[in-house]
């Protein structure tokens, strides 16, 4: 059983934070992944900077931005990962935009992120095609592989993306970019339509912005995945690691602290 099947046992309820590789450096992508780990964060999401992010709102879209402006590769966030996997027990996954895992070899690129402890990868631009043959790979080395399911996506298409899945499904809460909102739609019929075609725990992400929203989406799915209250939380604090720790205690249903 891989690290996120384990975390998902038995029904319970995950916090996957989003944070982006080297923003602000390097080095405190390192210490943030260690104070989350310690703040009890289930999974970790690893946004890999790209020039170019799918879907994402302005604080993230700023946030690869500066990761890039410091110089920072893809190759410093699997080495950054590869020296403190040891010692952080959350499952660890990429989000990366598929330009680079093609440009890096595809199943060569998968190879690396496996070495140096990743537990999965999540492409949001992959095509159909190409996630069947990446996702095949992915499942004889135990590696989950999540696709996205948008409010717009069918039902024979949720299946679809569900048999190439595996580990979790990030289930998008709203269209449009990412960002941080007051209100959290009604998943309540989204959730259930597709639990009827797949049994893969259901992570929710896309404007999960405060301990209430996180409260309310555990009580239907199976995961809270927060990102740009966290990416926001991070840049405007004079010490972001430990702020970052203080934020995912401050999101966490207190039935789970």
């Amino acid at each position: 059983m891989s690290r996120i099947d384990t975390i998902f046992k038995n029904g319970h309820k995950a916090i996957i934070p989003f944070i982006v590789a080297g923003d602000p450096s390097i080095e405190i992508t390192e210490a943030t992944i260690l104070s989350l780990d310690k703040a009890g964060a289930d999974i970790i999401e690893i946004g890999i900077p790209f020039s170019d992010p799918i879907a994402d709102g302005p604080v993230i879209a700023a946030s690869m931005h500066r990761a890039l402006t410091n110089g920072v590769t893809s190759s410093d966030a699997i080495a950054a990962v590869s020296r403190i996997r040891d010692t952080v027990s959350a499952g660890i996954v990429a989000m990366v935009s598929h330009s680079i895992v093609r440009k890096n070899g595809s199943k060569a690129y998968i190879d690396q992120l496996v070495e140096a402890g990743f537990d999965g990868i999540i492409i949001p631009d992959i095509d159909s095609s190409e996630a069947e043959e990446l996702s095949a790979y992915c499942l004889t080395l135990d590696f989950s592989f999540t696709m996205l399911i948008a409010p717009t996506t069918p039902k024979e298409r949720i299946q679809q993306l569900a048999n190439v899945s595996f580990g979790f499904l990030y289930v998008l809460a709203r269209t449009g970019l990412t960002g941080e909102h007051a209100d959290l739609p009604d998943l309540t019929s989204r959730i259930a339509e597709i639990r009827d075609v797949t049994s893969l725990p259901l992570a929710v992400g896309f404007g999960i912005s405060n301990s209430e929203h996180v409260s309310t989406v555990q009580k239907i799915a199976d995961a809270a995945i927060v990102g740009s209250a966290l990416v926001r939380t991070m840049q405007e604090a004079d010490d972001p690691v430990t702020a970052a720790g203080q934020f995912v205690l401050g999101i966490t249903p207190k039935d789970l602290a």
